[in-house]
């Protein structure tokens, strides 16, 4: 099953979010399925679980209400948004395979850069030692799913002290500049391409 790749650059989080409701909304069983690689202007996002009371103090950046799954996260430059556009009774997938899938994506492209992470069954995303590096959000509508995984990459972090991350109060965040990796945007949306198409299609 042929994937269309779309690379949207740096994109508004709300303008993106409605683009992906369209497109599953229009959508019909013959849609070929798409993978969109995108970076965010600063936001917080707030999943349909999430609680207020797990933003601290957002000051200017703003808070948009989605809906996907999971608590509260920040999207900035400098981090991979990955939003796989997938028809998942036609790929014969679930819901908690499709999470574990893009978490094995994250954990097999930064084991090319040498860095050993883990997901948690407690709580989705990839962690490095007891630091997060990558979260997953998705949404399920009409047996498709949109939504998906960010990585972080070279960011700035300092957003992640003014929330309780995933709900988590006092969880750490971490990315690849910080462990040592300097890969730009393009090379580790190259590889992370690279790992979830091959999964997708084997």
């Amino acid at each position: 099953m042929t994937i269309t790749i779309r690379q949207l650059g740096l994109q508004d989080y709300e303008a993106t979010w409605q683009a992906m409701q369209r497109f599953t909304l229009n959508r019909t069983p013959e849609t070929r399925d798409q993978i969109w690689i995108v970076e965010h202007k600063p936001v917080y996002t707030l999943g349909l679980n999430g609680k207020r009371e797990h933003l601290l103090n957002t000051g200017a950046i703003p808070v948009v209400q989605t809906d996907r799954g999971g608590q509260v996260t920040y999207h900035g430059p400098g981090q991979l948004v990955v939003y796989p556009l997938l028809n998942l009774r036609r790929r014969e997938l679930g819901v908690r395979p499709l999470v574990t899938l893009l978490e094995q994506t994250m954990i097999d492209a930064l084991a090319r850069y040498g860095i050993s992470a883990s997901a948690r069954p407690e709580a989705p995303g990839v962690y490095v030692k007891s630091k997060k590096i990558g979260s997953i959000g998705i949404r399920i509508k009409n047996h498709c799913c949109y939504h998906g995984l960010s990585l972080n990459r070279a960011m700035d972090l300092t957003p992640f002290k003014f929330i309780n991350p995933c709900g988590y109060a006092g969880l750490e965040v971490t990315q690849l500049a910080d462990l040592g990796v300097s890969a730009s945007h393009d090379e580790l949306a190259g590889i992370v391409l690279q790992i979830l198409t091959g999964k997708l299609q084997s």
